[in-house]
Parts: structure tokens; sequence; C-alpha cells
């Protein structure tokens, strides 16, 4: 099995954002250890850092994004059965966010895998899948586990379900601006 790399807009070392946020190493070293900007560290101890949490970061704190960022809009994936609400959820989030929807639920989680987005809507059920079991995959996969994952459905079981598996934020399915409130809370973006 061949080991894909990645490209390097995925990953950035601490070299590279002290250049972004034009400060000293050191204080990017800093920030790191105090929990400001999300990291992990390589077999080596060097700051690695992914390009949304590179993002979110610099919008929070009002930076300017750098060309290199690639940084368009923030990437969306809807993994939404229902033809009615996913053209609603669409037209609620056009303008703020790239959105990728598919036809079917379970051909976006293949896609998923493959160009993963910044961030996931997802109802209970996927296909044959609960939300938090989707949830709970996209944890385990290094190339995933940084898809802040939010799940769109009613019910107080599904909410504490996708919560427990690491879901980023549960919205009601009627609060449409609740969604693209949330949305734009967890990837640091404001209009």
């Amino acid at each position: 099995m061949v080991a894909r790399s990645r490209t390097p807009k995925d990953l950035f070392t601490a070299s590279q954002i002290a250049r972004f946020c034009q400060v000293d190493l050191k204080t990017i070293h800093n920030w790191a250890d105090r929990g400001r900007i999300a990291h992990f560290r390589t077999p080596g101890r060097h700051l690695r850092f992914r390009r949304p949490h590179v993002l979110d970061f610099l919008r929070k704190y009002g930076y300017p994004i750098p060309e290199e960022l690639d940084a368009t809009r923030p990437r969306v994936a809807l993994l939404l059965n229902e033809g009615a609400l996913k053209e609603r959820v669409v037209e609620c989030l056009h303008g703020a966010f790239d959105i990728a929807h598919y036809a079917e639920p379970l051909d976006g989680l293949l896609r998923i895998g493959e160009h993963p987005p910044d961030a996931i809507v997802l109802a209970a059920r996927v296909g044959h899948l609960s939300g938090p079991e989707v949830i709970e995959a996209l944890k385990r996969g290094s190339h995933t586990e940084h898809v802040r994952a939010v799940l769109f459905a009613d019910g107080e079981r599904e909410r504490q379900a996708a919560l427990d598996a690491g879901a980023s934020a549960h919205v009601g399915q009627s609060d449409l601006a609740g969604l693209r409130d949330t949305l734009e809370a967890l990837m640091g973006v404001r209009h």
C-alpha cells in the first residue's frame, strides 16, 4: 500500500505561521503551548498546523489571510437525505461557504475521504449509517479527524449521541439561521 503524501497546502510549519502573523517563532510556540492555535507534533516533536485551524486562528484574531492558504471560503459538505431540506440548507449557506452536496450521502462520504472539507453537516441517518457512526469514523481517520461535524437533526437522543461521537455542534432542523451562525462560529468567519 502506497501512502499518499499531503499537499503543502494542507499542513504548515511553525515558521510559516510566524511569517503569516509577522511574529517571532517563539510566539507561535507559546500560542501552541497555551492552546490558542490547534496543532499536532510530528514524531520528531516539530509543530504542524492544519489548514482549517490556521484559517480559523487568522480569522479569529484579525490577521490577513495569505494567498498561499488558498483561502477562498470554508468548504462545507452536506450529507443530507431529504431533497427539499438540502435545497433550503444550500440556499441558507450560499455565499458564505463553498458547498458540496451529493445525490447520495454515501457518495459524499467517499468524496470526503478523498478531499476533506472544513466541516460537514449531516442528518441523523446517512444512508444505512447513523450520524454518530459517521462522525466516529471521521474522527478515527487521520485525514478527516479535523473536520468539524454538525448534526442537523431534531431530538435530544440524537444530539447527545452525536456530541458523544465527537460532533462539534448540533442544530435543530428548523433552525437554518442557527446552522449558518454555528458554522460561522466554528470556522471563525464573521460577516
